[in-house]
């Protein structure tokens, strides 16, 4: 299993009326977390696609369980619960400042032919980086 922890803070922009995050940012927040992971392993989404490989989203599921305000620094957990095949899964956890989880979601990407535009098995270069946690 892979895991790793993305802080983000809290623009205005980001925020409703009521001063707390708009729903749908939070699938914005869940990308950052997800090209930042990548990230770290050495692999960024731009390098996936030079090398003819493209990664749409199949699915996405969102659990609000609470808010997050303006200027607040929320941190996002991502995890990558098995080796990729022919699609990868993130699931996210999202925390505010004090700790307390507020959103969870997963999303699910598929490996797609930048060429043909059909489904594809992982890269090997791509399983590779993920190997040693699982």
């Amino acid at each position: 299993m892979f895991t790793h922890k993305t802080s983000v803070r809290i623009r205005y922009a980001e925020t409703d009326q009521m001063g707390v995050v708009y729903y749908g940012n939070y699938a914005q927040f869940f990308e950052v977390a997800r090209v930042e992971a990548l990230r770290s392993l050495g692999m960024s989404y731009r390098q996936l696609e030079e090398r003819g490989v493209i990664l749409p989203v199949r699915s996405l599921e969102i659990q609000y369980r609470g808010s997050a305000v303006y200027d607040e620094q929320i941190e996002v957990k991502t995890v990558i619960p098995e080796l990729p095949q022919t699609r990868i899964i993130f699931n996210h956890e999202v925390l505010n400042e004090g700790g307390k989880l507020i959103t969870t979601g997963q999303v699910q990407l598929v490996f797609v032919s930048a060429q043909t535009k059909r489904p594809m098995r992982a890269p090997a270069y791509f399983q590779e980086l993920f190997e040693p946690f699982f």
